[in-house]
């Protein structure tokens, strides 16, 4: 991995690799994934979900942004029944740098505030609550709606911990009158500083969410630390 000095790097590069290994490392079930690929190269989802003890899909997510980060890369390994090869992961050697997944990730950050940018704020707000809700329906697809979601407390408390599993790290809050998901990790790190049109992303994300598990309500409100609030909150 590249150990390119703080000072040696400009400020966009700098943010980029800081994120880029935070999305990488942040989730425990992903640290614990690499660090059996090290002992055991070539293993697949199934026996990884067995180690980490959560569900073969989540794992594939983790594994997703693993490898989109060019930490961990795989193989097509024969299998004895019928059906297509599985995948056998490892971690990409240890040689490789950084610095090309890193440049990318600051390419991308800027295209998105350009993009951003140049939408104005009422379209740009629109897309990101757009994007969300359409993210939040596919990850629900992973489990199905369940009659124990039904309630929106129900449903919120699973939301987040789907969330958690994939990176959120989120958590349920609930009082009398309202339901909660509360997020303390923001995916998009600096650029929500300076769009908080991003924040958009999970107030569509929740409803979606709420949608996919068949709750009795999916109206929800937020609040953001991007817009001035204490907390990154999203209440139905």
């Amino acid at each position: 991995m590249s150990t390119t000095p703080e000072s040696e790097l400009d400020p966009a590069l700098f943010t980029a690799t800081v994120t880029s290994l935070t999305h990488s490392f942040g989730d425990s079930t992903r640290r614990k994934i690499y660090f059996f690929l090290r002992e055991n190269p070539g293993a697949t989802a199934a026996e990884l979900a067995t180690h980490c003890q959560v569900h073969a899909n989540v794992v594939r997510h983790h594994l997703e942004k693993l490898h989109d980060g060019g930490y961990v890369t795989y193989d097509n390994v024969r299998k004895t029944t019928v059906g297509r090869p599985a995948k056998g992961y490892r971690v990409v050697d240890e040689t490789v740098t950084l610095e090309g997944s890193v440049r990318r990730d600051a390419l991308l950050v800027a295209l998105l505030e350009m993009a951003l940018e140049r939408l104005g704020p009422d379209a740009a707000e629109a897309m990101a609550h757009d994007v969300g809700v359409e993210y939040g329906r596919a990850l629900v697809e992973e489990v199905g709606p369940s009659d124990s979601t039904k309630s929106v407390k129900g449903a919120m408390a699973s939301i987040a911990g789907l969330l958690t599993a994939h990176g959120f790290n989120a958590r349920a809050e609930s009082d009398a009158a309202t339901n909660s998901v509360v997020s303390d990790n923001c995916p998009f790190g600096t650029a929500a500083t300076h769009h908080p049109v991003l924040c958009a992303v999970d107030r569509g994300l929740i409803a979606g969410m709420l949608e996919g598990l068949g709750a009795e309500r999916t109206q929800v409100t937020l609040t953001s630390r991007a817009r001035g609030d204490d907390t990154c909150r999203v209440t139905a």
